[in-house]
């Protein structure tokens, strides 16, 4: 089995296939970039995989059994394209299967849910595909806030308009776990998995951090419509709507949802503090 994955010089696809390797070895795993130089370092083949070159595409990914495809960064319209050009170049190459990077949310009440519904619409793609799917609905990544750490401190705070509402956080390193499992065992095909860990607060995370780090921030809510100004002026409107709207996502529930992380794995995800700890 030769098993392709996309945005290899990305932090996600970089710890999947480092994941691989120590399964099946760097001989049956190639690795996609958009500038190959990036992923150089991984110790496996690198090909052309810019998602708007469907010509590239269609030659990387000759002899390539199995896909794993990564959501791309680009606004959402864009990616559905994006994302369709690997499906059919996957197609024309006799690929026998497609594992895909969703995520968890809310499809419509909140600045977030454009990128969710690109995702659905994705999924729906490789559903219909004519191959061998998986899906993977990943939560939201741990790892930003503990790099924040220091401006967290510099504040005394946690700050964003989550409220009470529990988020369900993951980590990229369970994610390659996972992703692992659902590309190399055909008992995965045909399901869709919530890729999560334990809900949590705000206020719970800021009690982690405090306990690992030894710190002492408190978390600090505030309403939607405030939050989303700060962030739009400190990330731009693009962005800054987009980090809004995951806090409201979680405010309102669509972040607390039930774990298919065993089914994928065998083993229970690591705790939001086992994650914190090993990060140290």
């Amino acid at each position: 089995m030769t098993i392709a994955v996309t945005s290899a010089s990305g932090k996600l696809g970089s710890s999947i296939i480092k994941k691989l390797h120590t399964q099946i070895g760097a001989d049956h795993i190639i690795g996609l970039a958009r500038t190959p130089e990036k992923a150089k370092h991984l110790g496996v083949e690198i090909r052309k995989g810019d998602y708007n070159k469907p010509q590239d595409l269609e030659a990387s990914l000759k002899g390539i059994d199995v896909v794993m495809l990564l959501s791309g960064m680009d606004e959402p319209q864009k990616r559905i394209q994006q994302h369709r050009n690997v499906i059919e170049a996957a197609k024309a190459n006799g690929v026998k299967k497609i594992v895909y990077t969703s995520i968890i949310g809310d499809e419509e009440h909140n600045a977030f849910s454009p990128i969710v519904q690109s995702n659905r619409q994705t999924e729906l793609d490789v559903r219909n595909s004519g191959l061998e799917w998986v899906i993977g609905r990943n939560g939201i990544y741990i790892e930003p806030d503990l790099e924040y750490i220091d401006t967290y401190v510099k504040d005394g705070e946690i700050r964003n308009c989550a409220g009470n509402g529990k988020c369900t956080y993951t980590s990229r390193d369970e994610l390659a776990t996972a992703y692992a499992h659902m590309l190399l065992e055909d008992k995965h095909n045909g399901q869709t998995y919530n890729l999560v860990g334990d809900a949590i607060t705000q206020s719970q995370l800021a009690t982690y951090m405090n306990a690992v780090y030894n710190t002492n921030l408190v978390y600090h809510s505030v309403s939607v419509d405030a939050y989303l100004e700060e962030r739009k002026n400190e990330l731009g409107d693009f962005l800054g709507t987009v980090i809004a709207g995951i806090y409201e996502g979680i405010r309102n529930g669509a972040n607390d949802v039930r774990s298919d992380f065993e089914k994928a794995t065998g083993r229970p995800h690591q705790s939001t503090l086992e994650i914190i700890k090993a990060f140290q």
